[in-house]
């Protein structure tokens, strides 16, 4: 069979397309931050490879994880003030009582490979953080997050769209407006 030149797009292609993108917009979030103190919020910690990248990449703040089943790679264990045990439909709902209120980054990496639960999975933590964070606050996700109140910001130039998603929390401007009208 002659080759054409053009191979088809691997799985490997593709998670190595998405840690890239994952880099990247966690690196514009970073630069966003210049000059914002507060804390990080790492939903899923998995080998810990992107929470070793926040930590190299935001020295001296605290990085709180929220992990299932923690395994990371040893080196990249969080200390056990900052490691929240338990699932995202969990910890969620006491997120209050349990997180930072001065987040000013999350990084949500929830993707399965399944889109069905990485649909519902996306849901839970939008509707779950959606009350909570503090206005400001940027989010970075590998799943998109359809709520009003995420506005989404540009990707770094390269990333094809979809592959990652970096939000700021913004509150709907019509409670801005009814709360003007009465004053």
């Amino acid at each position: 069979m002659p080759c054409t030149g053009v191979l088809p797009l691997t799985r490997l292609d593709s998670f190595i397309r998405r840690l890239v993108a994952q880099r990247a917009v966690l690196d514009a979030a970073v630069d966003l931050l210049e000059g914002r103190g507060g804390s990080v919020l790492e939903m899923g910690l998995g080998n810990g490879r992107s929470f070793d990248h926040l930590r190299a990449r935001l020295p001296g703040r605290r990085i709180v994880v929220i992990e299932r089943d923690p395994k990371p790679h040893p080196a990249c264990m969080p200390p056990c003030p900052d490691l929240v045990v338990g699932t995202f439909e969990e910890i969620l709902p006491r997120a209050a009582e349990l997180l930072p209120a001065d987040l000013v980054l999350v990084h949500a990496d929830m993707g399965t490979g399944d889109d069905q639960r990485n649909a519902r999975l996306a849901d839970v933590v939008a509707q779950g953080l959606e009350g909570f964070l503090p206005e400001g606050c940027l989010v970075a996700s590998d799943q998109a997050l359809p709520r009003e109140v995420y506005k989404p910001l540009p990707i770094p130039d390269g990333i094809e769209p979809g592959r990652y998603h970096l939000y700021r929390v913004t509150r709907s401007t019509a409670a801005h407006i009814m709360v003007d009208a009465s004053t």
